[in-house]
């Protein structure tokens, strides 16, 4: 269980931690498990020579040993080879090869052992069902203590590479103790605790980013890597080593350049701009910004790792007077009863999207913490289009919540240039609409009926009155409240970029995309997402690869 545990941790700065990524490790490790069963059950019956089975615990012990030093060349090597191969599936594939190539062997052969315990410790069939009850008990026992000692003491505590070696090296103890202890096997003993000593003095020399040298800080906590890096213009946090910023802060005064600048349009976008919820505070990027353009807001800030937020106080100068809530944010919503103007959600981390923060119950839960005429924002990390995409289900979720039959309101997007980054706005009613709406007598099946699946007051809203509704009052609504030429300038870039997300009507086909609680396959989508950049990104590698081959692919990378 620890090396699972181990696993999940090494894979997530390289392949998210996402569900598809904890199924392949805990299917690779049940595999070789399973194997190591069998094989030992034979080799136990052919010859019960405890000295082999000794043995193998040795060699699975000084294989994990081995892991934090060299498992992450593995990881990069196997992900090189495949990104310039595979067409599809690319982070389901990479991951099952690097979990085959670096936890199957050593599992393997722990999974040896259980039989070969059972072999020595059963005298006599009258006691065999007890023998075995035992060792089962023994076995869970174990596992209790591999499940719970990485996640909650040794990894935040010390990493994964040092827990690694921890659990490597009390694994190791039993196999010397016997050896030396019957005067047996003492070449391979000694061969061992030199291979382990050696991982030990170096593998805390590099980390999983081990080509940067520009690394403020490299951590983990009890959710998280944690990478911070210092810029000649900017800080950065990110929680993986191949892509994705989480937080940044700039050196100057003014825009990011990234995607909180386009998100600054929700409170111009709202009918007040009084207060702001942050889900997913990070180390405070978009606090900085409302702070900065709106220095009266009042600022609330939820972020479940609190390692982040003490970083957030070290490297990125996080305001201090804004309150941040260690605290998941769907249960913060849960146990809170306050209402703001703003409300961002930015915690999807490239493919690890929660899915019980992209659900219809979870936008419905935000859209009833803001004020009449507020504003939700969330920051979609992955721009993929196209029927069945992340984006497109993530969008018609949110207009089922905002723009559904009974529920008046306006969502737009806007993607942010040169990145993969695309802001949804979400427009809750104002009282008068509501109460307009109400009273009219309407019901709900004939205003769909009537305005062809966008539930209105009185009219469809048509294309063509959304965009004169954000064009024109974006840009001076920006200039009126913050008194700043350049932020308003940029504001009339956004209003370009805006599109209205279509409304999901009741019995069509656009309904089966609605993610809820019950149903949001969130990994998978986003998969189809990665596979979709990493086919934009890696085409022209590709073809040079089948053209020239791999001399020619070395010449275009060197």
């Amino acid at each position: 269980m620890a090396a699972e545990l181990g696993a999940s941790r090494l894979l997530a700065p390289y392949f998210s931690s996402s569900q598809i990524v904890w199924t392949i490790i805990i299917g690779t490790i049940m595999i070789a498990l399973a194997l190591g069963a069998v094989f030992g059950g034979r080799w136990a019956d052919r010859n019960p020579d405890p000295d082999r089975l000794y043995l193998r615990i040795l060699a699975a012990a000084v294989w994990i040993s081995l892991i934090p030093l060299v498992g992450k060349y593995v990881i990069l090597l196997v992900s090189g080879l495949l990104i310039v191969t595979v067409s599809t599936n690319f982070l389901v594939i990479a991951a099952f090869v690097s979990c085959m190539l670096i936890f199957v062997p050593p599992l393997f052969l722990l999974g040896t052992v259980t039989p070969g315990l059972n072999k020595f410790a059963t005298d006599s069939l009258e006691d065999n069902a007890s023998v075995v009850g035992r060792l089962s008990a023994c076995n869970t026992v174990g596992s209790i203590l591999g499940t719970f000692l990485p996640t909650f003491v040794t990894i935040p505590a010390v990493g994964t590479f040092v827990t690694f070696l921890l659990f490597s090296g009390l694994l190791l103890l039993l196999p010397l103790i016997y050896f030396l202890s019957s005067h047996v096997m003492r070449a391979a003993s000694v061969a061992a605790i030199v291979v382990f000593v050696g991982s030990a003095v170096f593998s805390p020399m590099t980390g999983f980013a081990f080509w940067e040298r520009n690394l403020a800080y490299e951590g983990e906590s009890i959710y998280n890597y944690l990478q911070v890096k210092n810029l000649a213009d900017r800080t950065i946090l990110s929680t993986n080593v191949l892509f994705g910023v989480q937080s940044v802060t700039m050196k100057t005064d003014g825009l990011t350049g990234m995607y909180y600048d386009t998100a600054l349009a929700a409170p111009a976008l709202a009918d007040h701009a009084d207060s702001a919820l942050i889900l997913g505070m990070g180390t405070g990027t978009y606090a900085r910004q409302l702070r900065r353009y709106y220095p009266k807001m009042r600022i609330q800030g939820v972020e479940l790792d609190g390692k982040i937020t003490s970083l957030a106080g070290r490297y990125f100068d996080e305001p201090s007077d804004i309150p941040v809530s260690t605290y998941d944010g769907r249960a913060w919503l849960a146990a809170s009863r306050d209402k703001y103007d703003v409300i961002m959600v930015d915690a999807y981390q490239d493919i690890t999207i929660p899915f019980q923060m992209s659900s219809d119950e979870f936008f419905s839960m935000v859209r009833r913490h803001l004020n009449p005429g507020g504003v939700m924002v969330v920051n979609m990390n992955m721009i993929s289009d196209g029927r069945g995409s992340i984006n497109e289900a993530l969008q018609t979720t949110i207009a089922n919540v905002f723009n559904g039959a009974c529920r008046v309101g306006t969502t737009y997007t806007a993607d942010v240039p040169g990145t993969t980054n695309r802001e949804l706005f979400a427009k809750a009613p104002t009282e008068a609409e509501t109460g307009k709406f109400a009273s009219s007598g309407t019901s709900c099946d004939d205003s769909w009926r009537r305005t062809g699946g966008i539930a209105t007051v009185g009219e469809p809203v048509t294309s063509t009155m959304r965009r004169d509704v954000k064009a024109g009052s974006l840009v001076s609504t920006t200039l009126e409240r913050t008194g700043d030429q350049d932020l308003a300038a940029y504001m009339d870039g956004v209003a370009g970029r805006m599109r209205a997300v279509r409304d999901p009507s009741p019995g069509s086909a656009d309904r089966s995309l609605v993610l809820t609680d019950d149903r949001a396959p969130v990994e998978v989508l986003g998969m189809k997402a990665i596979d979709q950049l990493i086919a934009e990104e890696a085409g022209p590698y590709r073809q040079i690869l089948k053209e020239q081959g791999i001399g020619g692919l070395m010449k275009s990378v060197s």
